[in-house]
């Protein structure tokens, strides 16, 4: 590619950046959309990178500016292959038993490795909160706690379902999104890293839901593991549904919350009948909640 235009913008909207394809189905070859954070001391602030074959017209550049924060700054580059080359910048993550890795990278020997490509890298561990999910799901399984029945609510790339079935092989699992096309490609990443699509144990089932709105999640319920790694807000509000949807004992993991949000959240599920069982820490903690 011959141009890269770089935009300022928060978490959220790069979290919530759609397909390139659908805001550039005007182009013959729609550019290369990556997001990423480049300082973890300032989580919130996240740089929006489109990589386009042509020098881009202010229609393109109006779209990106609809989705970031700031200016955009155009760069002209060197031909090689861009895809490649944003792949390579994403450094592998290692969590737990977990290596999480783009094609360009290859797996590492005796780790759980699912491979994840860059543009779609939200949820593959790149920030905390994924990683802090992977390693929880790491530490419940050394603890010898097993579970048969897994629920992932915002699923994204599906990475966090896919980790919990190859912790516990023989359980269930449903992962849902209310975009649809997160679960699209949580389903194409299934298939990359070996996962089987289906209804029963050792399968993974998806679904388009918002929130636990859903007759899939109503008829999988009850659930002993429920994982959501979303944001803050959304985890207070559905507290009670989560915790009408578990069964007795069960654990919830939850993120995408700042350290400064953890016990607003956590309130929210002591008022449910759950107890923090793991606070974590840092910036960005992960909640492990117990139900007795």
């Amino acid at each position: 590619m011959s141009f890269r235009v770089t935009l300022p913008c928060t978490r959220a909207q790069a979290e919530a950046l759609p397909e390139a394809d659908e805001l550039f189905d005007r182009y013959d070859t729609p550019p290369v959309l990556v997001a990423d954070e480049p300082d973890p001391a300032r989580p919130d602030d996240w740089l929006l990178h489109a990589y386009f074959e042509e020098e881009p017209g202010g229609d393109a550049l109006a779209i990106l500016c609809s989705l970031a924060s700031g200016p955009p700054r155009i760069e002209r580059l060197k031909e090689e292959n861009w895809v490649a080359r944003s792949q390579a910048g994403l450094e592998p993550i290692q969590a737990g038993r977990f290596f999480v890795h783009t094609p360009t990278r290859s797996p590492h020997p005796g780790a759980i490795n699912f491979e994840i490509d860059a543009g779609l890298a939200f949820g593959t561990g790149q920030h905390a909160t994924t990683s802090g999910c992977l390693a929880a799901l790491d530490r419940l399984e050394r603890d010898g706690r097993r579970f048969g029945n897994v629920a992932d609510i915002g699923t994204g790339t599906g990475l966090l379902a896919f980790a919990s079935l190859k912790l516990w092989p023989d359980a269930r699992a449903i992962a849902t999104d209310i975009d649809p096309i997160a679960v699209d490609v949580a389903r194409d990443n299934a298939l990359i890293n070996g996962i089987p699509i289906g209804h029963g144990a050792g399968e993974l089932l998806l679904a388009t839901a918002d929130g636990m709105d859903s007759p899939l999640l109503t008829a999988r319920a009850p659930f002993d593991l429920l994982i959501a790694n979303i944001l803050a807000g959304p985890l207070i509000e559905l507290a009670p549904a989560f915790v009408k949807s578990l069964a007795p004992e069960a654990v919830v993991i939850l993120a995408g919350l700042l350290d400064t949000q953890a016990e607003a959240v956590a309130a929210a599920y002591a008022d449910s009948g759950l107890r923090l069982a793991d606070r974590g820490e840092g910036e960005w903690p992960v909640l492990v909640l117990q139900r007795d």
